[in-house]
């Protein structure tokens, strides 16, 4: 018997780095949506504000991003700009921050893949050489 490891294309992981965790995570968002539409192609129109909170840096992340896929949802918006500013707050970390962007527009937009969700899988956040690097997977 034998097995291998295939590439799925259920799954996209992604790694994002800044100099703060506010940027790292900020980041991750623009790798998200970049996934689902060439963000260059965005204006920041409107403005959606996330409030979200967790136990744990890692598990903040998931928060993050999956509060921004509702967004685009509940909305109908594509966010190409974002800010964040976490601090950490009795037994919580705490995230508040803006997505900016506009209406989903076919003929301007080329659509990618659909994010479905920010799984749990290949979830990292962490400090190092002076850069704070963030990695989830996605369901596409």
């Amino acid at each position: 018997m034998a097995f291998e490891y295939l590439d799925s294309i259920a799954d996209a992981a992604i790694r994002a780095s800044g100099e703060t965790l506010s940027e790292a995570f900020c980041e991750a968002a623009r790798a998200m949506f970049n996934l689902m539409v060439d963000i260059d192609s965005v204006e920041p129109k409107e403005e959606a504000e996330v409030r979200v909170s967790a136990r744990t840096p890692d598990l903040l992340l998931v928060e993050w991003l999956g509060q921004l896929l509702s967004l685009k949802d509940l909305r109908g918006l594509i966010f190409s700009q974002f800010s964040a500013s976490i601090e950490q707050q009795y037994d919580s970390v705490v995230l508040i921050g803006s997505a900016r962007g506009e209406p989903i527009d076919r003929s301007r937009h080329e659509l990618r893949s659909e994010v479905k969700g920010v799984t749990y899988s290949g979830l990292r956040v962490r400090k190092e050489n002076d850069l704070f690097s963030v990695e989830c997977v996605l369901d596409v």
